[in-house]
This record gives structure tokens, sequence and C-alpha cells, in this order.
């Protein structure tokens, strides 16, 4: 009750008679504070396992680098809380779209039928599940689709909003994520210890079908472009508008064709089924004058967009990815992989005859032990 009532003081001392504040007077709150939280509809339950979900709002960091709202959910399996909580699995979510209508959240995943069974499998073995939507997907601003900073804040300050909330939350966390969600989670790996700080006990990552050295595809886009799948044009054009939202000085519009502009713009509200629908046979060269690699300073702002992390590594941490994969080709991730043994990262690597969803199934027999083991483990 008292935790309830806080929460309540919380968000009316937020909002005010004017409702929520702009992002400059959230810069004095720490991340992880909730401003907000309501109860999840049953509709949007892990099935058979939850005892009870939440949705919470609160204090990150976005795209931009500032402090920010996101939303995110918080689901309590059944049974009885064990001493000291239950072990947190922060899940990142894959592609669902720019759009606020599209957060997982307030609709679900874009995959219920591969994500729910797969998250309900891990609620079965006793831990708790909390998932950020990403700022700006289902709140002020833009979500900045693959740039892994941001949504590696986004992924750590849920454990700790969910945490400061539910009181039933243990210390110790891992991360795990598929395709979108892989990248954010590896990214979130590198620095997890460092943004969770003393409060959280960070035990190492899980990531599926990777998306590596997206940012050498980016620098390519632009005229010259064919006519690709609608999932990888809807991939690309969701990082043209986040790029174009997280960094305007580098005059994207100026590149863009009308028809380019339409999509760009249609982009930003599309969930990602509805989008790739509306992409069929369309031409990704025809959205584009010149080359975006044009721009000044566009390589190197896109590398520090996207650039997955290649050391520095503090805990162990898990990847797997399908020969079959063709929304994430395997020959990007590999060349990661290799980056990353040669740096001496603890990467354990597992790569199966599947696809790109399909990895994520097939790696469970590899994955549930790996996660057994990080919080079995003695404290780093």
């Amino acid at each position: 009750m008292a935790r309830r009532l806080l929460a309540v003081v919380t968000v009316a001392l937020f909002a005010g008679a004017g409702g929520f504040p702009g992002a400059d007077a959230w810069a004095a709150r720490p991340a992880g504070t909730v401003v907000a939280a309501a109860k999840l509809p049953k509709r949007l339950w892990i099935p058979g396992t939850t005892s009870r979900a939440l949705r919470l709002t609160y204090l990150t960091t976005d795209g931009r680098g500032r402090r920010a709202r996101s939303t995110g959910t918080v689901f309590l399996p059944k049974g009885r809380t064990p001493r000291g909580g239950w072990p947190v699995i922060s899940w990142a979510h894959g592609t669902s779209g720019l759009g606020d209508r599209c957060a997982p959240s307030r609709v679900g995943p874009a995959l219920p039928e591969r994500d729910r069974p797969y998250l309900a499998r891990w609620m079965r073995e006793g831990y708790a599940i909390v998932a950020s939507d990403y700022a700006g997907l289902g709140t002020s601003g833009l979500a900045a689709y693959l740039h892994g900073r941001s949504e590696a804040h986004n992924i750590v300050d849920i454990v700790k909003a969910a945490r400061a909330y539910t009181g039933r939350l243990a210390r110790k966390w891992v991360v795990i994520g598929q395709s979108q969600g892989a990248g954010a989670a590896i990214y979130t790996a590198r620095w997890a210890t460092r943004f969770g700080g003393r409060g959280l006990d960070y035990r190492g990552a899980v990531g599926t079908g990777t998306p590596a050295y997206i940012e050498d595809v980016a620098e390519g886009i632009g005229p010259a472009n064919g006519t690709l799948s609608p999932g990888f044009t809807s991939y690309l054009t969701y990082i043209v508008a986040s790029l174009r939202w997280v960094h305007p000085e580098l005059g994207i519009d100026g590149t863009l064709t009308k028809s380019g502009r339409r999509y760009v713009k249609l982009a930003e509200t599309a969930c990602v089924m509805e989008f790739e629908k509306r992409l069929a046979g369309v031409r990704l060269g025809g959205f584009f004058t010149r080359p975006l690699a044009d721009l000044p300073g566009f390589a190197r702002k896109v590398d520090r967009y996207m650039a997955m992390p290649e050391k520095g590594f503090d805990r162990p941490f898990f990847m797997g990815h399908g020969t079959k994969d063709a929304d994430v080709p395997y020959g990007l991730t590999d060349r990661y992989v290799r980056a990353l043994r040669q740096n001496g990262e603890p990467l354990t690597f597992k790569s199966y005859d599947a696809d790109h969803s399909g990895t994520l199934i097939a790696s469970q027999k590899d994955t549930r032990p790996f996660v057994r083991k990080l919080f079995a483990a003695r404290r780093p």
C-alpha cells in the first residue's frame, strides 16, 4: 500500500496540472525513477505463467542523450517470491516499428506466436521479465532504432524502475534479446555494470540474430539500391527515419525524393508488419537523390550511432545465429564474432541450421543452461 501511495504521489508531483513536463524538467531526476504505473491488460500477459503484470513509465536516456520517459512492462511469475526476490531477465524486443501504437506494452510483441511461448518458458524457470519499449516508442520523441547506447540505458533503467516499484525483484539480472533486441542486449552487455551502478548485480547477456556492422550497410544507402526484401527495406527505412530525428544536422531531408519523404514519414508511424506490406516491390533507391554517404560527417555519425562494441565486456555473454538467416546475414555477425574472439572477450557463440526466428527457438537448449549458470555463479 505504501509503495502504491508513493507512486501516486510521484506521478502527481511530476505531472502537475499541466500534464507531463518536457525533457528539461526531467534532467535532475535519476534514471529509473517511476513516474506512472498501471495494471497491464490481461490480454497482454505472458500466458500461463504470469501472476501480476504492470505497465510502467520511467525515466531513462533517449537517442539524443537527454533524460526522457520510456514505457515498459513487468511480469511477475506465479508462485511464492523467493528470498531476495525474483531473479530478473530484462527482455530486449525485436523490431516492432517506430510509431507509438507499436509499443509492445500497448499491443504486445510483433510476433506473439514466437515471443510469448519463449518468454513463458523463462518465467516457468522462475525468472521475472521486465521489458522496455525503448524511449520514444510510446512516449514523446521518436525511437532511436538500433541506437545501441540509448537502448542500453532503457534496458538497464527498467530494471531499476521495476525493482523500486514492486519490491519483489532481486538485484541479480541478465539481458536477453532477439534481432534488434539482440543488438541492444549485446550493446547493453558492454555497459550494464556501469549504467546499473552498485544497486544492481548484472550477470551476463544472450543475443540471438544479432545485427552487426549494419553501419556499413547504412553507409551504402542511396539511389543505386535496388528492390530489396520488404523486411530489409523496412529496417533500412527505420534507420533513416531515426537518424533523421537524432541527427537533424546531417540534412537527410535534402537527399530524399518525393517518394522517399513519403515512406520515411510513414516509417515514423507504421508498425513493422503493416510497413512491410506497404513496401512490397518498392525500390529503396527511389527514395534518394544522392548517396547518404555524401552528407558531411555521415559515416562518422552513423558509426557512433550504431556500431557494436568489440571490447570491454566484463561478464560472460552468449550469441546465437542461424546460417539461414535472411534478415541479419550470417556473414556480418560471423565477422563480429571473430573480432570479439580476437579481443579475448568472454563470448560463447553457437550457430544453428535455422532462419532468423528459428534461431531464437533452437538456441534454447544452449541459452537456458547458460543463463542458469550466470545466476548460480558467485558474484564477480
